[in-house]
């Protein structure tokens, strides 16, 4: 896996993107990994268009770009991820509006739920606290 791979193509299947280099490597992520692209419908996923240096995908429609280098990373989730086993438990929590109620992109706080990102101690309980304020309004109908 060299710094001068080109992206050749791109596709979905079963939940993942998948990406082919020029050298007919195949590498793909877990949606997951990319929020917007797993909320996009399948035209707005078709919409990408690679980069002239073959280094990176674009997702005008969404505003999304993804560089070669996430799919190099073969990061799958990590199962002892605290944060991911609470949205796990709880899928019907909304991950954009705990992310507005924190004042933290929603993006950012997937990043955390799929484990791309580490939230920092300090984070970690902001995020518990978060649920926490939501959990006594609920209790409060």
């Amino acid at each position: 896996m060299e710094n001068n791979t080109i992206i050749k193509d791109i596709w979905f299947d079963g939940g993942r993107i998948f990406m082919r280099d020029s050298a007919g490597n195949v590498y793909t992520r877990p949606l997951e990994a990319f929020p917007l692209l797993m909320e996009a419908n399948n035209e707005q996923r078709a919409g990408f268009v690679i980069d002239p240096q073959g280094d990176a995908v674009r997702w005008p429609e969404i505003d999304e770009d993804i560089h070669v280098s996430s799919f190099l990373e073969q990061k799958e989730p990590d199962e002892s991820n605290e944060i991911a086993k609470i949205f796990r438990r709880f899928p019907q929590l909304n991950v954009s509006e705990v992310a507005r109620q924190m004042g933290i992109n929603k993006s950012l706080l997937s990043k955390y739920i799929y484990g791309i990102k580490t939230p920092s101690e300090h984070r970690r309980l902001e995020i518990k606290r978060a649920l926490h304020t939501l959990g006594e309004e609920l209790m409060s109908v």
